[in-house]
């Protein structure tokens, strides 16, 4: 009867270790917070084939995903690197709004991962730089180069009134009437998130007003927020309100409204990053797309510089400082990052648009399937001639959120451009201090 008992004790045993072994909860569990609009089907399908394809072919590895959008986001972000609990992988900034992740070096250096494992030769030299992500180290795997401002033109309505896309801010001015008398607005711009403004067209702006580099000369000490050029920035905002290209109910537009604004022919233009492109093309049929043009901003005659667009390293995965070094949650959360901005993935995102200019130099984009519009935001690097910086990748946030902020107040035209230039610097003053 002993006997008998112990092959049943050892029978459970060994039952139990294989079904232990087999078990999801043995594999290795990696948490991601990863940057997603739900409202869009096709992002919320491309995202679950690449996790999917990626937890099939490494069966030892879990993914536990959280998915977030805009502010909400950046949010998470913040209460989890308060809290000390990042998640092992994140979608991130260069600089910024993931500013303080990068300062407070909360990220893993990814430069020995990447030299280990020979990858350099596969990316645009300009994402393999440190010093361009504001940690100073690779502190992220860019899956682009990102123009945040472009400027969609909507044929379809400009045909229907008998215009031509404006050539110059003069120009632009005088289609508002024309337009406002069918029914259109001139300028869309989904202005409720305060980053857009700023990141979408105020760095392009600034950087036409103030010249190239003109942020060193602010970190040096030798030009201010407060100096003519700045301010007349500021100004050429308010002027957009004022002329009426752009209507003040703007701010009131939800970032995940624009595209469908622009689709439905609310406006003959729209404002909004090159990375905008994948949510419109889910909107606009391809056949429509051919009636969609992607250029810059027309030429402002008091700008120092014209044809200047703001451009940025684009956006990327990292990993937290806290995995321990050399563990199988660090290999695991390696395999992961190099996985979402590989070429199979990177082959995907850009056929969806959702990356204009990937950093992979491998991609055979001969055989992708290529809707017209992501065509068209491929050639936007020969609508300009300078790349300027844009303010949330050269400042740090108390700086930016004070322009961003100041941004709508302008456009409510509770404060003046001098007023919010003076906060501006204020800000920059304080920090400088810090």
């Amino acid at each position: 009867m002993k006997l008998k008992t112990v092959f049943t004790v050892l029978a459970v045993l060994i039952i139990s270790a294989v079904i232990f072994t087999g078990c999801p909860d043995n594999r290795e569990t990696i948490r991601v917070l990863f940057y997603l609009d739900a409202s869009n089907a096709t992002a919320v399908a491309d995202a679950n084939d690449w996790f999917g394809t990626f937890e099939k072919a490494n069966p030892g590895i879990r993914i536990v995903r959280e998915n977030l959008f805009d502010d909400a986001y950046h949010d998470k972000m913040r209460t989890y690197a308060a809290a000390g609990d990042l998640p092992e992988v994140m979608y991130v900034w260069p600089s910024g709004r993931s500013d303080y992740l990068h300062d407070q070096r909360l990220l893993k250096d990814l430069g020995p991962f990447i030299a280990r494992d020979n990858l350099r030769g596969f990316y645009l030299p300009m994402t393999m730089d440190p010093s361009q992500q504001q940690s100073g180290y690779m502190a992220m795997l860019p899956q682009g180069v990102t123009n945040t401002h472009a400027f969609y033109i909507n044929m379809e309505v400009l045909n229907e009134v008998g215009l031509t896309p404006a050539r110059t801010y003069a120009e632009l001015v005088r289609q508002v009437p024309v337009l406002a008398a069918a029914g259109f607005q001139t300028v869309l711009i989904p202005a409720e998130s305060t980053w857009v403004m700023q990141s979408c067209l105020m760095s392009m702006v600034a950087g036409r007003f103030c010249g190239e580099n003109w942020h060193e000369r602010i970190h040096n000490g030798s030009a201010k927020f407060t100096d003519p050029d700045f301010v007349a920035a500021l100004d050429f905002i308010r002027r957009l309100y004022a002329d009426g290209v752009i209507h003040q109910s703007a701010i009131g537009v939800g970032y995940g409204d624009g595209p469908g604004l622009f689709a439905n022919n609310r406006g003959a233009y729209y404002i909004d990053g090159d990375w905008r492109v994948s949510d419109l093309m889910q909107a606009i049929t391809p056949a429509r797309q051919e009636n969609i043009r992607i250029s810059v901003f027309p030429e402002i005659a008091e700008a120092k510089i014209n044809r200047s667009n703001s451009s940025v390293l684009g956006v990327g995965y990292a990993m937290a400082a806290s995995i321990p070094a050399g563990s199988a949650k660090e290999a695991a959360a390696w395999e992961l990052v190099k996985w979402m901005v590989g070429n199979e993935v990177s082959t995907s995102r850009t056929q969806q648009g959702g990356t204009p200019t990937p950093s992979r130099t491998d991609l055979d984009f001969a055989a992708m399937n290529l809707q017209p519009m992501s065509i068209a935001v491929g050639n936007i690097g020969r609508e300009f001639d300078t790349a300027t910086v844009v303010i949330d990748a050269v400042f740090a946030s108390e700086i930016f959120e004070r322009v961003n902020d100041g941004l709508i107040q302008i456009a409510n035209f509770s404060r003046t451009p001098a007023q919010v230039a003076a906060d501006i610097q204020n800000a920059f003053d304080t920090w400088k201090s810090r």
